[in-house]
């Protein structure tokens, strides 16, 4: 399986000042596959540690930290004769053994020869409890569910890849039809590796949504053993409410409709939590388009999204058919399963953080305000080939941005106030942003 993370690794291990690195990620996006796939592309050796009920590796952390003493020890629990020159050491479940996690300064400051990879998937969580970190001394790579085009990658259709990455929009245009079919596929299948894997294999459905539902059930069995007692039931009220908070028209987020009288403070631990284990994404609501837009950020208002689109269909139980097919009963939730999938696309492939803009008292909203090098972009999502844009025109009239994008099932085209994108060739918002 492709994935593109693998370039930014080798960037890292290149790097002249490189510092420890550390991998955040929910559970099952493919942090030990990348991390182990990513030493045995660029190392000559691996020691491989999991310290998830690693009881030898712990007692070695528990004393003094000494570089030379925890290096001896890796070597006799992995039986590899770690070399600084080409052995990558690889820290799995760090936020197991706290102290673990703050060796990774002492491998900064006093043996930055090593190359060391660490990964943890509750390590927002870890960090409340209060666990040392060490900040300032290491670097950091998100991971999350595949891409669109890491899909495509792992169907085999590379060449197609090669396509939307040229600038060649006719060439696009030409297999429009494929990339559309393939995108339908992408909203049920989703991102997650073992349900790619399985889709891959297997092209079948069925066997999709029992792996995606496993998936969630695993989820919440993490709710129960890595969470407090009391805030479980709250977990299992916000992370449930996900699909019907976005089925609305208006996707703010409302306490009440996760329980009836129910006020931010009721929920804003359960909601932290599930963000500190990468399993939701939240986007704020900006009060005004400006730079920088974090400094106009409302912390009250947001939406919120599942960190994966197939995930999200497995949640709501709609049969692939309605999906691939194009049901017409299926239209509203639609919207929310394309600003899903953008949001994704948005977050691991451009690596932006964005927002939404919404005016006072007014119906207009635009989906997604992104922070480019220069400017602010509006960017309004369009689950068809519809092509009405009243609310990003209006947005445009009032504010004048430099660039506005729409991005809808329709092919690429540049007016004199906006660009559509198709959904499929999201990525080429890049070019905005980089201006």
């Amino acid at each position: 399986m492709k994935r593109f993370a693998l370039e930014r690794l080798k960037e890292w291990k290149e790097k002249p000042n490189r510092k420890p690195l550390i991998i955040r990620g929910a559970r099952q996006v493919g942090k030990t596959w990348l991390m182990k796939e990513f030493g045995k592309t660029f190392f000559e050796k691996v020691a491989y540690v999991n310290f998830d009920s690693n009881t030898r590796m712990q007692q070695v952390f528990d004393g003094e930290i000494n570089i030379e003493r925890i290096v001896l020890a890796i070597s006799a629990e992995t039986g590899i004769s770690v070399n600084p020159e080409n052995t990558l050491l690889i820290f799995d479940e760090v936020q197991e053994v706290p102290k673990a996690l703050s060796s990774l300064k002492y491998f900064c400051e006093n043996a930055p020869e090593y190359a060391v990879v660490a990964a943890g998937s509750l390590l927002g969580v870890a960090l409340h409890k209060g666990t040392s970190f060490p900040v300032g001394k290491v670097d950091f790579m998100d991971l999350y569910p595949l891409t669109f085009q890491e899909f495509l990658c792992a169907l085999g259709e590379e060449r197609f890849v090669e396509i939307l990455r040229g600038k060649d929009t006719d060439m696009v245009t030409m297999f429009k039809s494929k990339y559309i079919d393939r995108l339908r596929e992408y909203y049920f299948v989703g991102g997650m590796p073992e349900v790619v894997q399985t889709y891959v294999d297997t092209k079948d459905f069925n066997q999709v949504r029992e792996i995606q539902k496993n998936l969630l059930n695993y989820y919440q069995q993490d709710f129960s053993k890595h969470a407090e007692i009391s805030l479980v039931p709250r977990l299992n009220l916000v992370w449930n409410s996900i699909p019907m908070q976005l089925a609305k028209e208006n996707k703010k987020y409302i306490y009440g409709q996760v329980r009836k009288g129910a006020r931010a403070k009721d929920f804003e631990l359960a909601i932290q939590w599930l963000l500190d284990c990468g399993l939701i994404h939240k986007v704020h609501r900006i009060e005004k388009p400006a730079l920088p837009l974090k400094a106009y950020m409302n912390l009250d208002i947001f939406k919120i999204y599942l960190l994966d689109v197939g995930l999200l269909m497995a949640m709501t139980g709609l049969n692939a058919q309605v999906i691939i097919d194009g049901n017409r009963i299926f239209t509203e939730f639609k919207g929310a399963l394309t600003e899903q999938y953008i949001l994704q696309q948005l977050i691991a492939g451009e690596n932006v953080e964005p927002y939404y803009y919404s005016a006072e008292n007014s119906k207009g909203e635009i989906d997604f305000i992104l922070q480019g090098n220069t400017s602010v972009i509006p960017l309004e999502v369009k689950a068809e080939e519809n092509l009405r844009a009243k609310s990003l025109k209006a947005f445009c009239e009032k504010y004048k941005p430099k660039y506005a994008v729409r991005t809808s099932m329709s092919d690429y085209r540049e007016q004199e106030w906006m660009t559509n994108i198709p959904l499929y060739n999201i990525d080429r918002i890049g070019e905005y942003l980089r201006l």
